[in-house]
C-alpha cells in the first residue's frame, strides 16, 4: 500500500482516537457529582466593561469610599478575609462577605439565598444602610451626571436613560466573568489523573462517601 493510500487511513484513526479520548473525558466528568468549571462566555464586551467600572467605583456609596470590591476584593480571593465585613461609618456587619468568584454558579445569592440572581444581589449593598448606605435614586443621579458613564450606558444598552436595573445588570455581567476554570481539580475531573495528589484524592473520596455531595455538587460545589 502506498503512502498516499495510507494517509486517509491515518487521518481517520487520528480523528477516531481524538473522539474516543474526548468521549472518555466527558464520561469521567459526568460520573462525578462535581463538574468542571468552564470559562465564561462574554456576549456583550461593552456591558462587561461597564460593569467592571461600576464594581470598582466607590462613588456608588454614601461616603464615596466603599465599592463592591471593598468587600469582594479580587486581589484577596473575591472577599475581604474578615470575620465580619466593614461597611458605612466603619460599622461591622453581622456576617462575612462570600467570595464573588464563581458566584454566577450559585443556585442563589447572599448567605441566606434571598436573591435568586447576581443582578438581584447587586442592588442590595448599594442601598443597605450598613454597607454602602446610598440609595438607588442617588446612585442613578450620580451616574447620570458623569458624561463618561452616560456614553457607556448608551453604548451598552442603546438608550439615553440610566436605570438601576441597567446598572445592576452591568455589574452582574462583569461578575459572571469571574470564574476560575482549569484548577488542578478541574483537570482531574476532565481526566488528568496526575492533577491532584493521592491525599487530595482520598479526601475527595471521603467527601463523597460522607454524603457531602448531597448538598455540595455541580460546578459550584455548593
Amino acid at each position: 500500500m502506498t503512502t498516499n493510500k495510507l494517509a486517509p487511513l491515518a487521518t481517520a484513526l487520528t480523528l477516531s482516537t481524538a473522539l474516543l479520548l474526548s468521549t472518555c473525558l466527558i464520561t469521567r466528568a459526568a460520573d462525578e457529582p462535581i463538574s468542571p468549571i468552564v470559562p465564561a462566555v462574554v456576549k456583550n464586551p461593552k456591558l462587561v466593561e461597564l460593569g467592571k467600572k461600576l464594581f470598582f467605583d466607590p462613588r456608588l456609596s454614601k461616603s464615596g469610599f466603599i465599592s463592591c470590591n471593598s468587600c469582594h476584593n479580587l486581589s484577596m480571593g473575591g472577599t475581604d478575609n474578615l470575620k465580619t465585613s466593614i461597611g458605612h461609618n466603619w460599622n461591622k456587619g453581622p456576617i462575612n462577605a462570600p467570595t464573588v468568584l464563581n458566584s454566577s454558579l450559585n443556585v442563589a445569592q447572599f448567605w441566606d439565598g434571598r436573591a435568586l440572581t447576581l443582578q438581584d444581589q447587586a442592588g442590595g449593598p448599594i442601598a443597605n444602610p450598613g454597607e454602602m448606605a446610598f440609595t438607588h435614586d442617588l446612585a442613578i443621579a450620580f451616574l447620570s451626571s458623569v458624561p463618561g458613564y452616560v456614553e457607556e450606558f448608551k453604548s451598552a444598552f442603546g438608550n439615553d436613560k440610566i436605570t438601576i436595573e441597567e446598572a445592576t445588570r452591568a455589574i452582574a455581567a462583569f461578575e459572571e466573568t469571574l470564574v476560575t476554570p482549569n484548577s488542578r481539580f478541574d483537570k482531574w475531573l476532565k481526566g488528568d489523573k496526575t492533577a491532584i495528589t493521592p491525599t487530595e484524592l482520598a479526601g475527595y473520596e471521603l467527601f463523597k462517601d460522607s454524603g457531602c455531595t448531597a448538598c455540595h455538587n455541580g460546578s459550584a460545589g455548593g
